[in-house]
């Protein structure tokens, strides 16, 4: 397929490029929540705007109420997220969440989703249980009591956590931590007896938290998928946040771009605008050379995810994950070059450009930075 949007996906684009940048915009979101210390770090109003411009049930199937769209089209809206550091929970519930819900029974999917595509509910996805990506480890226990389960263990960094209606996590049913098979997914509600959180803000002013679970009691009712069987159900979890983070990735990078290059054209120096000197010419053409290679990767990956099967293909996770280092390399190199030259003034906290090295590093680290997935490229090809 060509490594471009279709009319429809243009028209998408063309939609939600302006209401990002006019209801998402820094100064409307995040400069604002973060100086008012927000226990969320988001707009719930935002959230229910996002629900009116049917954002939050794309992924969600039409039999559920939903726009049954797929990944390109969410990347769509999460590049805008990344181009104008919108602070909101689209990721976790609309992305990764909710693709945990569509192997869930009716009963679940009747509980949760109208809620999400309402823009009432918000999901978080608790699966590491440390202070880096290793979802392959998982030793959070569930144990088998009654007709239901008793939930065990601690999960870390679970972005939106403390705002989050519902929890996906993943825990152990059967055989050791590092074991691919005996993992089972949950749907664990906000209030189950004996979960407790404690928040942490992230560098990025955007929250999350640790989360543990003390014999926490769930019913047969809160599996999703099978029991023992849940690992290709995280596994398209993890496919869908990463590639999902990807092109987050890809927009913070076209927005940090976009920020220097217009600083180019204004600033000047001894007597000349600096975009009018060569070497900044040529780090700005690199730097979008290497933008649109990782938006090439990135609507790859969102094609082979969205053609898929119920198993993933071994072509499709390799995209992922070369799309997650791609974007992620690529928005390093365009915060960096952004901070150096707006120069001291990329320093202050009056510029926004220093926003987007902030959200760079938060979203590198989730779901994997770009070593582990080069790593992983490296083992699923063989090497």
């Amino acid at each position: 397929m060509p490594l471009y949007h279709t009319e429809d996906q243009a028209m998408l684009a063309d939609t939600a490029a302006p209401f990002m940048a006019e209801e998402g915009a820094i100064a409307k979101q995040l400069r604002h929540w973060r100086d008012t210390q927000c226990k969320d770090g988001f707009g719930h109003d935002l959230w229910k705007q996002f629900a009116e411009m049917g954002f939050t049930g794309m992924l969600v199937s039409e039999a559920d109420g939903g726009l049954g769209m797929g990944h390109v089209e969410a990347g769509i809206v999460l590049e805008e997220i990344g181009r104008n550091l919108t602070p909101s929970p689209f990721l976790t519930s609309s992305v990764m969440a909710a693709t945990a819900l569509s192997a869930a029974g009716d009963d679940l999917r009747a509980r949760w989703l109208p809620g999400l595509i309402a823009g009432e509910h918000v999901f978080a996805v608790a699966i590491d249980e440390g202070p880096k990506h290793r979802p392959a480890r998982i030793a959070t226990r569930a144990e088998r009591a009654g007709n239901g389960f008793r939930l065990s263990g601690e999960k870390a960094f679970v972005v939106h956590g403390g705002s989050a209606d519902m929890l996906v996590v993943a825990a152990r049913t059967a055989g050791a931590d590092d074991d691919e098979n005996g993992i089972t997914l949950f749907a664990v509600p906000r209030d189950a007896a004996g979960m407790t959180q404690g928040n942490v803000r992230l560098v990025d002013s955007s929250m999350a938290s640790h989360v543990r679970f003390a014999d926490v009691e769930l019913d047969g009712g809160a599996v999703i998928g099978d029991v023992d069987g849940g690992r290709a159900v995280l596994n398209r979890i993890l496919a869908a946040g990463r590639v999902g983070a990807a092109a987050e990735s890809v927009g913070v990078a076209r927005g940090a771009f976009g920020m220097t290059t217009d600083y180019l054209k204004q600033r000047k120096q001894f007597g000349k605008l600096i975009g009018e000197f060569q070497a900044l010419q040529h780090r700005a053409a690199h730097l979008y050379s290497e933008i649109e290679i990782a938006r090439a990767a990135t609507i790859k990956a969102q094609q082979l995810l969205d053609a898929r099967d119920d198993a993933l293909s071994d072509r499709a996770e390799i995209m992922v994950s070369v799309a997650k280092a791609k974007a992620g390399k690529a928005a390093g190199l365009a915060v960096k070059e952004g901070v150096q030259m707006h120069g001291g003034i990329g320093m202050t906290d009056e510029y926004d450009i220093g926003f987007y090295m902030k959200r760079d590093r938060a979203l590198a680290e989730f779901m994997g930075d770009q070593y582990f997935h080069a790593e992983r490229v490296a083992q699923l090809g063989g090497y």
